[in-house]
């Protein structure tokens, strides 16, 4: 099992020095991100801002089949202003005994399968919809494009997983 480690520069202080954690293109990234903030706008008009300041012109989208309904109202949201690219994470429909051996007849779901479609359609930035925990760390360093969430997968709350925080 491959393990990441960040070792954060030290100043003399113990103190973590940021300017040696980001790059020209994070700090691109996240001023970009300050500059399309809308309080009291939803998520949605965020990335819409955020990708009109980028210059962005092609968005994908990379759903789990259980808010396919909500990727396509996503789809049609964003369709005014820029070319957009869903699918979905059975793509290429592949069996899971194929990917991870057993017996399962079942389908298997497909991020890397997600991130190829979408670089191959040229995407700019990347949305991530309801992928399964692990299913989504895939998909996300497999794209070559920046990637945002705009749905986690939350079985128990509804696809809202805050709500376990929440007691009663």
């Amino acid at each position: 099992m491959l393990y990441l480690i960040l070792i954060f520069k030290e100043n003399k202080m113990g103190e973590i020095d940021s300017k040696t954690l980001y790059t020209v293109d994070d700090k691109l990234t996240m001023k970009l991100a300050d500059d399309a903030r809308m309080p009291g706008k939803n998520r949605v008009e965020e990335i819409k801002n955020y990708a009109k300041l980028a210059g962005i012109t092609r968005i994908g989208i990379a759903n789990c089949i259980i808010v396919q309904k909500e990727a396509e109202m996503l789809k049609n949201m964003l369709s005014a202003d820029f070319e957009v690219y869903n699918i979905d994470c059975k793509y290429g429909k592949i069996p899971t005994k194929e990917i991870l051996g057993g017996e399962s007849t079942s389908l298997i779901c497909n991020p890397a399968g997600q991130a190829q479609y979408l670089e191959e359609n040229k995407t700019e930035l990347n949305i991530s919809m309801g992928l399964c925990v692990g299913h989504d760390m895939v998909f996300s360093s497999k794209s070559k494009v920046p990637v945002t969430t705009l749905i986690v997968k939350d079985r128990e709350h509804k696809h809202n997983p805050i709500q376990t925080f929440k007691t009663e």
